[in-house]
């Protein structure tokens, strides 16, 4: 099963996007803050990141570099969630090592359609990931 680490400091915020991705047959680990969200990206392995940009202790920005800096999790697929809907905000998102970049408030369909297009890169480049 595909397995999605959701970085959010908003509880409700997590709770309800965390029971619609389960709703789509997702395993969804949850991180309250950008330091808890590094360390499970590192220990749990997951699939692909949903990262809330405006966290606490670690914000979302840092969070990104640390996992995409270790060999171990870089190659981790990680969308950016923010408020932030300016231009530049985006291209701040994608230079901190996002892959993607969403605006809250969060569009599912739109959602879902980065998170599954994200993981068909992963298995076309690297087949391996099939088994």
């Amino acid at each position: 099963m595909t397995t999605i680490l959701l970085v959010e400091d908003n509880e409700m915020n997590r709770d309800m996007l965390s029971r619609r991705l389960r709703r789509k047959g997702y395993v969804v680990l949850e991180a309250e803050d950008g330091e808890v969200g590094v360390r499970m990206a590192l220990s749990e392995d997951p699939d692909l990141i949903l990262m809330d940009m405006s966290l606490p202790i670690i914000d979302g920005w840092e969070a990104t570099r640390l996992i995409k800096a270790n060999d171990a999790t870089r190659n981790i697929p990680i969308i950016a969630q923010t408020a932030h809907a300016m231009a530049d905000d985006r291209e701040k998102c994608l230079e901190a090592g996002c892959d993607d970049y969403t605006t809250k408030p969060i569009h599912m369909p739109q959602l879902l359609a980065k998170i599954e297009g994200l993981l068909k890169t992963i298995v076309t480049d690297n087949p391996s990931n099939l088994y």
